[in-house]
Parts: structure tokens; sequence; C-alpha cells
């Protein structure tokens, strides 16, 4: 079976505070429900400024500003121990400040829903021009701007949600319909906020692969947002939406969603396309989740710490034919979650990791690295949820040590050779494996690595659907170094080669 080249990846972050204050999930239903708590007021002192979430080290290391290595010397807990000489730009990507990302956001709006005020327009109009991946055409998509007076109207006449910056009222989200909750102001701010995510990896992807947007052929969008109106709450397509911003008018696109594990199959999907020469160039992407901004910003006051939930996640890989070039992504070594396979840790572990090396002669010491869900510990471990990639190794440890892979003294060993830090927010889907592709295609070119496993992992009860657990996984590893035509002989090929030499050797008989 055919592999893919991953040609190239980037990865970015939205800085939004104030997004996050407002409509993450746990501080708006805790404003609308139980009104200014004790939380509400106390959770704009633990918030981080643009700068300390920049020197934040697992930031650094999602854009590529450092590496896993660096980031695992590093000392915790990280937000006491903060980067210095940081940068804005890494290898991947930025650490976009808040005010821009909201002027970004009026660029990718395409039906008038936010408002910027007269000033503040002007204003961020000035730093988006520094911006290395906004060309002319889409800064000028950017508004002059309202009066401030015209949005305040739009909040207190036509329920519109404010939008701040440093506590003041910068701009607006205005409803799309004045009856369907699908496009009230709320679902739209998020939608808007995730495409906008989505457009800025797409063309720090374009800046860093050299790719004209005219040569992307498809684009796959993989998050947890639904866009739609009450006749089809989910229909989409953030794939096109962004595709269009970025100027990939030869493009088309869909969505795929499966919660956490949505990336992982995305990639599939991708990855089969360009193996069956269906589509040359297609790009997986996905935007970050306003409402899970604080999602466990309770605990981090209680905990008198940092409430570091202040982030959106994007990313964008570019997946092309294998030329012998790029690292690769096998498409003959796939996990997945069966509907028989069971939700157990182990069973889940058996599906994605067991199983398809086993049935690709391989063993769990062939792998280099296995990166599943990769959430920040820091985030994680004052909510009570613990060191989830952590918990998430030591079970393929476990496993190991069960199919006599490795010795039961070894499985520690195992675990800090092959596990992985984690590195990203606590947004589902972009946790979920999907942050290491960069670092391992980087390890991989190097040579410093042979093979890693990416594996997505889905909680479907979420939706109240189904109890059943999800998930899928692949391998990547090193360039092939065959070129294009370099396959096989067929038969054909040898059968005339086989007759040119024996009437060569008949020639010289006679």
């Amino acid at each position: 079976m055919a592999n893919v080249g991953i040609r190239g990846y980037a990865y970015c972050l939205n800085h939004a505070p104030e997004l996050g204050y407002h409509y993450g999930v746990t501080p708006y239903v805790e404003r609308e429900t139980k009104g200014e708590t004790d939380f509400i007021k106390e959770l704009p002192s633990h918030q981080q400024s643009w700068k300390e979430a920049k020197d934040y080290a697992p930031n650094q290391a999602y854009i590529g500003g450092i590496t896993l290595e660096k980031l695992t010397e590093s000392p915790q807990p990280w937000y006491e121990h903060r980067l210095t000489e940081s940068l804005r730009y890494g290898n991947y990507g930025e650490i976009m400040p808040e005010d821009e990302f909201i002027g970004l956001m009026d660029i990718c709006d395409v039906f008038d829903i936010i408002w910027l005020e007269k000033d503040f327009a002007s204003s961020v109009r000035q730093k988006l021009k520094a911006s290395p991946v906004l060309n002319g055409k889409i800064l000028a998509r950017l508004e002059e701007g309202h009066p401030l007076d015209e949005i305040e109207a739009e909040v207190r006449d036509k329920r519109a949600l404010p939008l701040f910056i440093e506590g003041k009222v910068v701009g607006c989200a205005r409803n799309g319909h004045e009856l369907d909750d699908c496009l009230f102001a709320y679902v739209l701010l998020e939608n808007i906020a995730c495409k906008t995510g989505g457009v800025l990896s797409l063309l720090h992807l374009l800046k860093n692969t050299g790719m004209a947007p005219e040569e992307v052929d498809f684009v796959i969008e993989c998050s947890e947002e639904a866009a739609g109106d009450m006749n089809q709450r989910g229909g989409g397509n953030f794939a096109k939406a962004v595709a269009e911003i970025a100027g990939c008018v030869n493009a088309s696109g869909c969505d795929v969603r499966g919660f956490c594990a949505g990336p992982v199959d995305a990639m599939i999907a991708a990855a089969a396309q360009v193996a069956s020469g269906a589509r040359k160039n297609c790009v997986v992407l996905a935007g970050g989740a306003i409402p899970k901004l604080y999602m466990n910003g309770r605990d981090h006051v209680k905990k008198k710490m940092p409430a570091l939930e202040d982030c959106l996640g994007n990313f964008a890989v570019l997946l092309v034919p294998d030329d012998g070039t790029h690292p690769i992504m096998r498409l003959d070594v796939l996990g997945k979650h069966t509907v028989g396979a069971g939700s157990s840790p182990q069973a889940v572990t058996t599906a994605l990791i067991l199983d398809p090396l086993e049935r690709a002669g391989l063993s769990f010491l062939d792998v280099d690295k296995y990166a599943a869900e990769l959430h920040i510990n820091e985030i994680t471990l004052p909510a009570g949820a613990g060191d989830v990639p952590l918990a998430n190794i030591k079970m393929t440890a476990a496993l190991a040590v069960m199919k006599n892979a490795i010795e039961k003294a070894d499985m520690m060993t195992f675990v800090k050779e092959r596990g992985l830090p984690g590195f990203a927010h606590t947004q589902g889907h972009i946790p979920s494996g999907v942050p290491y592709i960069g670092h391992a295609c980087d390890n991989l070119k190097e040579g410093t690595m042979k093979r890693v496993m990416i594996i997505g992992k889905g909680s479907l009860f979420l939706a109240r659907l189904t109890n059943l657990a999800d998930g899928a996984s692949f391998l990547l590893e090193p360039s092939t170094g065959k070129k294009p035509g370099a396959a096989a002989a067929s038969k054909n090929d040898i059968k005339a080669l086989l007759l040119e030499v024996l009437s060569e050797l008949s020639e010289k008989i006679d």
C-alpha cells in the first residue's frame, strides 16, 4: 500500500484571556447562573499577560520555539520558571496577541458579524501589517470600524456580545438571526474564532512550505465546532471557509468530526486521497475552541496559580505524494478502535497500538515515541485529571510487559524513553497526537528517530449518542529515498527484458 509524504506543518496559538474570561464555558456559565461570584472576581488577577504566555515553555514547544528535549529539561512548574529571550515566532508558527486575533477575526468574517470600534480597528491594522503571513489582499478585508456608541447600542438592543481588550469594549459579535439559536452571537463568535485560527495556521503552513495557495487541492478541517443553522446544526463547511480567506482558489474541502480522535481520522482521510491519486496536495487543519478557555480555571484560582488555559491552539499539516524526500505516513499500519473492541484502557491501547504493530510485524520497541493526548500536565493536575500523557505511556508500557515485549523492571525506562511531555492546551482535538507531527518529522529528517506513532482518542459519550470509546492511529517514518517511477518492474517489463537477453545470447551462439 502507498505511503504519503508530510511536506510541512504549522502550529499557532492565539492568546485570548479576555475571550476566555467572558466566553469560556466555565466562567460564562458561572456568570450567567450565579452572577459575579468570587471565582469571577478573582480570575482576572490570575490571568497571564501575552508576554507571560509567550515565555511559558510548553507554548514555545507548541510553536517550535524550543525542542521537546529542552522542554523536558526545563524545571517545573514551568509557570514559575519562564523562558527568557523567547520569541513570538517559532519554527512552526506564532503566539498571536489577543488584539491582533480580534482584528484577524474581523478579516475572516464575511457576514458582518464582527464589528470593531474605529480607533481599535485603526491601531490593530498597523500591527497586522507587520505580519509575515498577511498580504495586502487579506489586510484589505479589515473594516474601517464603527463608532463606540453604535457598538454599545448593538449590545444593548440586539443582544450582541461585547469584545474586550484590557477591560475596554473594542467591538462586538452580532447575532446572525433573531430566532435561530444556532446563529446567535455566542455560537457565531465561537465558530469565527475557530475559522480564524485555522486561517492563521494555513497561512503559516504556506509560508513554511513555500507552496502557493493556488496549489492546494483539498482541505479537511477537524476541529470540534459545528457550523450550521436550526435545520442542519453541523452542516459545515469550515474547510472551504478557511481556504477562501487564505486564497486557495483551486481547493475544495470538507469537515471531519470525531471529538479528540478527529484529527487522526482526518489525516487518514487526507492521506487516502493523496495515495489514491484523487488529490495531490491535501491540508488537514483545525482551529481552537473558545468554550474550553479557562475550562479548569476554577481549580487554578483555588490553587493560587496562573490560569493557564488562555490560548486557542490551531494547526495545519500538508500531505503530498511520497517523492522520497519527506517523512512518510504509512497507510498499511493503521490502528482503529472498532465498535466491538471494548472501552477499557487496555482494550483501547490494544486496538490502537498493539494490533497495528502486530499486523506489521513490529514490536513495541520498534517505535521510538508514542504520541497520545499531549495535554499540559500543569493544567490538568490541579483539576484532578492527572498527568494525561504520562498515564497513556504507562498504559502502553504495561501492555508491552503483558505481551513480553519488555521486562517489568524496564517499564519506567520505556516510559521515559518513549513517552512525551504534554505541551498542548486542553482543547480536545488539539492535544490528541497531532501536535507532535512537527517535532516528529524534524527528528525523522535529522535521523535521530526511525519511527513514531500518532494516536487520537475520543470520548463519544459527550454527545449523548453512544458510550463507546473511539480512536485511530498511524505511523510516521523517515523518507523512503525512492523517486517517483522507481517502483519495481512489472512482469511484462521483466518478460521483455528476458526475451531481449535471450535474443542477444542466441545471436552470439549462432
